[in-house]
């Protein structure tokens, strides 16, 4: 396999034809000066040899100008180039998926001398274009030793001796020329980009460095679509974090609460069972999903009808207005009950009754605008500003005031957070004696996971 590859130098070896046409450059110039001067000595028409050699000369200028400020001639080509590149990031911003790689193959077979251009990941062929498509199809698997080579070490390789290899099609098919970059993710290759050429002289400098340079740009977006799976698995795990937090202290009060219900009240107890079950199970299946904001807000309100039991009731109140436009919303689960589960916690007085409304409303163009508001005891500026950080209070203290918050608010306002972008935002508005109002402000143009 060693004669079939060459190193980057041997490939840049390749390119001597630019300077050699640029030595054949002054070599012409240095004959026309030659030429020039023996026409001025020799000839009888002096006036028409020197404007011909004139033009000759004005013509050999622009074209050495031309050659030593490739600038003015790459300046289309780099802005073609760019263009296709960003297209390019769109074709691959959900990972390495055969689709993307296909049409990836198709752009680039445009830019470069190539007269074949293949994707592969870690163990098949996931895409190719150009001559060699009907030889690996998608799906077919990696056969030439150069590509396990790239996949093994996450090096560049190219070759300029022709290579047998395994066709799906024809059995074998004999390629000239070519070069293979490895698409790498945290330093592991993870697939390959190849690109075959009908001559070995084609493997030069700029094919070197195209080839290299697409393939780092596609390894970047895959390192980039791979920390956003992780952001969005932290996420989801976080969810059920929050759950196995929060739930046994409501679960523990719950079962308590219907237990004493069967001696009194036996079919008011059968009754809330069923719906604790279904409460539970629904807590469950949403966990780490995304679900519609109106599906949220009913299980919210399951959960206040197993408080209401508890507590009675005459002591809790509930207002619901969902706009309908954004009803349909979709949101990360367990959003919104840890918001009124913290109010029916900590908000609520000894003897008065606890108000809470829940509101939903769009906010301009692609804001969504969630709104938890209580009337009960509120809580001092100092306690509100740290309602949303992870030195809060847990959830499990009493605390005057409603001053425990917890690792629940937290935990939300980091979702919102990762889920929505920078513009998204948690808001506080609360004072002692006037209840509290908790705002989450969603940027839905900026969701991971839409």
């Amino acid at each position: 396999m060693s004669d079939n590859r060459t190193t980057q130098a041997e490939a840049s070896s390749q390119d001597g034809l630019t300077s050699g046409v640029r030595i054949l450059v002054a070599v012409c110039a240095a004959l026309l000066i030659f030429y020039f001067i023996y026409a001025l000595m020799v000839d009888s028409k002096p006036l028409a040899t020197v404007f011909a050699c004139a033009l000759l000369c004005a013509f050999l200028l622009i074209f050495i100008f031309l050659s030593l400020n490739p600038d003015i001639l790459r300046s289309q080509y780099t802005e073609q180039t760019l263009s296709s590149a960003s297209e390019m990031l769109e074709d691959i911003k959900d990972g390495l998926t055969p689709e993307g790689a296909e049409a990836i193959c198709r752009r680039l077979l445009t830019e470069t001398r190539a007269m074949a251009i293949a994707m592969t990941d870690d163990t098949c062929v996931l895409a190719c274009a150009g001559d060699l498509a009907s030889d690996f199809p998608p799906g077919s698997p990696i056969h030439t030793p150069a590509t396990h080579y790239v996949l093994e070490h996450g090096i560049v390789q190219s070759f300029t001796h022709a290579v047998d290899v395994k066709s799906e099609t024809r059995g074998h098919r004999e390629i000239p020329a070519g070069i293979i970059a490895p698409l790498k993710v945290r330093g592991k290759a993870v697939g390959t980009l190849k690109f075959y050429y009908r001559r070995s002289h084609e493997v030069n400098r700029t094919q070197y460095a195209l080839a290299s340079g697409f393939a780092e740009l596609i390894s970047t977006q895959l390192a980039i679509h791979e920390l956003e799976l992780q952001s969005e698995l932290t996420a989801r795990a976080e969810v059920r974090a929050l759950q196995a937090q929060i739930n046994p202290h409501f679960l523990f009060n719950t079962l308590n609460t219907i237990a004493a219900l069967t001696r009194t009240e036996p079919l008011r107890a059968r009754e809330l069972l069923r719906e604790f079950a279904s409460f539970y199970r629904a807590t469950l299946d949403n966990s780490g999903s995304l679900i519609p904001v109106s599906r949220e807000i009913e299980q919210t309100l399951r959960y206040l009808t197993f408080e209401k039991a508890r507590f009675g009731e005459d002591r809790i109140g509930v207002n619901v207005d969902i706009d309908e436009e954004v009803e349909d919303t979709l949101v990360p689960a367990f959003v919104i009950q840890p918001l009124v589960e913290n109010a029916v916690r900590h908000a609520m007085g000894d003897e008065d009754p606890l108000h809470i409304d829940i509101s939903v409303a769009p906010e301009g163009e692609s804001m969504v605008q969630i709104q938890v508001k209580d009337d009960g005891v509120g809580m001092d500026e100092q306690t509100a500003a740290r309602l949303f950080c992870t030195q809060a209070i847990s959830p499990r203290t009493d605390a005057p005031q409603g001053g425990g918050a917890g690792v629940a608010m937290h935990n939300i306002a980091d979702r919102i957070a990762r889920f929505y972008g920078p513009r998204s935002s948690t808001q506080v508005i609360s004072s002692p004696g006037a209840g509290t109002s908790v705002v989450l402000h969603l940027d839905l143009q900026k969701s991971i996971l839409e």
